[in-house]
């Protein structure tokens, strides 16, 4: 094995001592990525490499001033400078770093491709605002149009069609006129029963054609249908071609091409959280650790994303993303007031027509008394959106007067659209997150089995 396929080995075992995605999220430093890229610690792996001694040492057993004779005793090795325990200070003090790390670097769009994989998901965002009306295939067709769209296939087979449905066998018809005693009219009205097309002025142009010697051949319409076969009209195109087509202007058909509308992939997520007092430390990590690659997944997978970031306590407020995911308040709870901002703000700046929502709300599921029901559920029904999320993160169990994710989940029962999951420890993240982003059909299947 060369030099260069060692290199390339190396660096093969450095990706594959790259954090698992899954464990980075339950339990790795997410605050070190950003909203455009993520970084994953991996340990790094020192690539092997030669080292020279300095020209000026000397040769191969040469010894330097104040080396002893060969016999004389070599007294105890003096500490150079990297040497030691830790680090490499030179007075041989323990080191205090840890070990060197690097970063496996990747943006939302590859994150939500693994995460995709890693949790089974399968989100296929829908388009909404149109950006672009492109032609496609030359589908549509009109009754006018440039004679370079004319779509003469069709014409043509409308004219066949034409030409099958009204050929008569004339022969046939002409015997039919030697029946005795017969007059034009009466074989025209023979062959209207017959279901022969064929017209009074014809059957008169060729009446006077017939001898006369000729006439009385057949006794009756019944004597000379016994005697005569008729053909019909595939035998007849085949014993004689097909020498015209009856085209008409109506038949003519104009291809266009179908108006194709490239729609872009907006959504705007609404993140909301509790700062109120009863959200401690280890909660606040539990949202933090939910909501991050909630952010980053629907990034990767929409054109364009925006992000809404609302706190509450007893009163909501609007924050940006860095204060959104380092707040911390006090006072009381009512959720409600943060859902009375939230549809404000898409009101105002997201109409569901043109945009996809995402509502994603998280807290220890304490509010005031009856805000839940009277309050937060009404205005949940009044936010349409693609998908509704409570997360109840309560890390020693749900307390007593924590009802606020039951009551949600009572009322939305049967709604595809809303999900309320629980968060006590960071192994529950990615089935969280599993569940807030599942298909809604995903959902129905799992609750029916």
């Amino acid at each position: 094995m060369g030099l260069r396929e060692d290199l390339e080995r190396f660096r093969e075992v450095g990706e594959e001592r790259r954090e698992d995605l899954e464990s980075f999220i339950r339990y790795g430093d997410l605050s070190g990525s950003n909203s455009d890229e993520i970084e994953i610690p991996i340990k790094v792996v020192d690539l092997p490499e030669f080292k020279y001694d300095q020209l000026d040492r000397g040769g191969v057993g040469q010894g330097q001033g104040g080396t002893p004779d060969v016999g004389q005793p070599v007294g105890q090795p003096q500490p150079q400078p990297g040497d030691g325990d830790g680090d490499g200070d030179e007075d041989g003090e323990p080191g205090e770093e840890g070990g060197e790390h690097g970063y496996y670097e990747m943006d939302p769009e590859e994150f939500a491709e693994e995460l995709d994989e890693e949790l089974g998901l399968d989100l296929e965002p829908k388009g909404k605002e149109v950006i672009e009306e492109i032609e496609g295939d030359f589908t549509d067709v009109t009754r006018t149009g440039p004679n370079s769209t004319l779509d003469f296939e069709r014409l043509f087979k409308q004219g066949l069609k034409r030409k099958l449905a009204t050929d008569f066998d004339e022969e046939f018809v002409r015997e039919a006129m030697r029946v005795a005693g017969e007059t034009p009219e009466s074989v025209y009205r023979w062959c209207r029963e017959e279901n022969i097309l064929v017209s009074l002025p014809w059957i008169e142009s060729e009446w006077d054609d017939i001898p006369d010697d000729e006439r009385g051949r057949w006794d009756s319409f019944e004597e000379m249908t016994d005697n005569v076969e008729r053909s019909t009209a595939v035998q007849r195109i085949r014993r004689r071609g097909l020498r015209e087509i009856p085209f008409r202007r109506d038949d003519e058909r104009y291809r266009h091409p179908e108006i194709e509308e490239k729609k872009q992939k907006n959504v705007v997520v609404v993140n909301i959280r509790d700062v109120s007092g009863s959200m401690r430390e280890t909660k606040r990590e539990l949202v933090e650790r939910t909501f991050t690659p909630l952010d980053w997944y629907l990034q990767g997978k929409y054109d364009n994303a925006e992000f809404v970031y609302i706190a509450h306590d007893a009163d909501a407020w609007e924050v940006d993303r860095e204060e959104f995911f380092g707040i911390r308040s006090g006072g009381g709870t009512r959720i409600s007031s943060a859902y009375d901002l939230a549809k404000q703000i898409l009101e105002e700046q997201y109409p569901w027509a043109e945009w996809n929502r995402y509502v994603f709300a998280a807290g220890d599921s304490e509010n005031s008394s009856n805000d839940t029901t009277e309050r937060v559920i009404p205005l949940m029904r009044d936010i349409p959106a693609n998908r509704h999320a409570y997360v109840e993160t309560q890390p020693g169990g749900t307390a007593i007067n924590a009802t606020h994710a039951e009551e949600v989940d009572r009322a939305f029962a049967d709604a595809g659209d809303v999900v309320v999951a629980s968060v006590g420890s960071p192994e529950d993240v990615t089935d969280a997150i599993y569940e807030i982003l599942q298909p809604a059909s995903a959902k129905a299947k799992a609750e029916t089995s």
